[in-house]
């Protein structure tokens, strides 16, 4: 039967010709993910069911950054429990601060040649969909669920409907894949996805980098689904021979194509010139208007970075932007490379000097802010845009304070201008 690129990926990993939506499937793992945050609960399950080591310790990642550096007593005690497991099982994965391995789970793994096309990835964090990008299916799972692979490997799945987002045209000057996904959610809704598939494709995806692919995927659970996922073109391949080139060069990757007349539950033809500078307002992601039209909303702060826009072609981007500008007066501007790799590539090329330049805080790696964590959290009545992928009630700090998503071009005028702007008026 005709097939979608991710029913074909889970048949693969369960050893079937093929399956249907809704069937329940038990498929094998490339990767088991965890964080500081949900590693340690998992590690006490993992314990319960009194298995000795996991099932590969190469293809098990644990990655520290959510409250890292530790803001405080507990989530250093977090940490310890995540960085002695790490070392009793010789988790090859596991990479201190510092590194240059380290950095934010979403940004690191790509960009570290670990996720390649054709992997099966679960993590214990909702935005593991990120992988998608790169022609995977990655999904995100409780920390029952991560114990349970991290022991044995496998994992249960309900193959799920798929949602083809068809894309033509070319992007407006500034507009990013941050500005499309945010799009495709005011459309939709944030249970217009609801445990399916996003399925992108179109003649559109040229326009899209491989890190504008990994913003777009990162944020397809903001609408309920189950993964995001792009083909693999020449732009994944580019990318992966140059994070990968052993790997690349061995072909040691699967390409898995739809079938030309496999079904969808929903069809979405999306013209990218149609695309505006997108913000969401407070307090959902689906909340989405011309940032055009929220020229009054004076701001607090800004945040450059995250999982969704922590990447070096984000960096480069604020760099451009904020070159012979300065931050206004009453902005405090946070900007967080998402790897220790990003952070030394954009001091390399100068571009931390033009941001410090222009009065913008530059932080380690981390998720920090964006979970109201640390690095930023708001006050009462603050309000603060943000590149981030959440903006429900209280995500960022106090439940009477706002956030605003937006893509880069959108932070960095609103910073200059202490209201939500566009580059156009800098």
């Amino acid at each position: 039967m005709p097939m979608t690129m991710t029913q074909k990926i889970l048949a693969d990993h369960a050893g079937l010709d093929s399956v249907s939506p809704g069937d329940l499937i038990e498929a094998k793992l490339d990767y088991v993910l965890g964080n500081d945050v949900t590693t340690p609960p998992a590690i006490k399950v993992f314990e319960k069911l009194g298995v000795k080591d996991v099932f590969d310790k190469d293809r098990v990642l644990l990655i520290q950054d959510h409250f890292t550096p530790n803001k405080d007593i507990k989530s250093a005690e977090l940490n310890k429990t995540m960085r002695c497991f790490a070392r009793e099982q010789n988790i090859t994965h596991y990479y201190e601060l510092g590194r240059r391995e380290m950095g934010i789970e979403h940004v690191i793994l790509p960009d570290n040649g670990i996720v390649l096309p054709g992997d099966l990835v679960i993590g214990a964090d909702s935005h593991t969909c990120t992988y998608g990008a790169l022609g995977s299916f990655a999904t995100g799972v409780g920390s029952t669920d991560l114990a349970c692979a991290m022991a044995r490997g496998v994992t249960w799945f309900k193959v799920p409907e798929a949602i083809r987002i068809n894309l033509t045209g070319r992007f407006k000057k500034f507009v990013t894949g941050k500005d499309l996904i945010l799009s495709i959610i005011g459309k939709i809704g944030v249970d217009g996805a609801l445990y399916k598939s996003l399925e992108f494709d179109g003649d559109g995806i040229k326009a899209l980098s491989m890190d504008g692919r990994l913003t777009v995927c990162n944020m397809a659970i903001e609408c309920g689904a189950k993964n995001g996922i792009f083909p693999v073109d020449e732009y994944t391949l580019k990318y992966i021979s140059k994070t990968n080139p052993e790997r690349f060069i061995k072909s040691d990757y699967k390409v898995y194509t739809t079938d030309p007349d496999a079904e969808y539950s929903r069809v979405l033809d999306i013209d990218l010139n149609d695309i505006d500078l997108t913000v969401a307002l407070p307090h959902l992601p689906s909340n989405t208007k011309n940032a055009s039209e929220c020229k009054d909303m004076k701001i607090d702060q800004v945040v450059i970075g995250s999982c969704t826009n922590g990447r070096l072609e984000d960096i480069g981007a604020a760099a451009t932007i904020f070159k012979g500008l300065k931050v206004h007066k009453d902005v405090r501007c946070i900007v967080i490379p998402g790897s220790q790799k990003v952070y030394r590539q954009a001091l390399d090329n100068g571009w931390l000097e033009i941001l410090d330049d222009a009065g913008c805080v530059i932080s380690t790696p981390t998720c920090g802010p964006c979970l109201g964590g640390h690095m930023g959290v708001l006050a009462k009545g603050e309000r603060c845009v943000s590149t981030t992928n959440r903006n429900f009630v209280g995500r960022m700090g106090d439940v009477g304070s706002e956030v605003i998503l937006s893509g880069v071009p959108v932070a960095c005028a609103s910073a200059v201008l202490g209201r939500v702007g566009t580059p156009d008026e800098l």
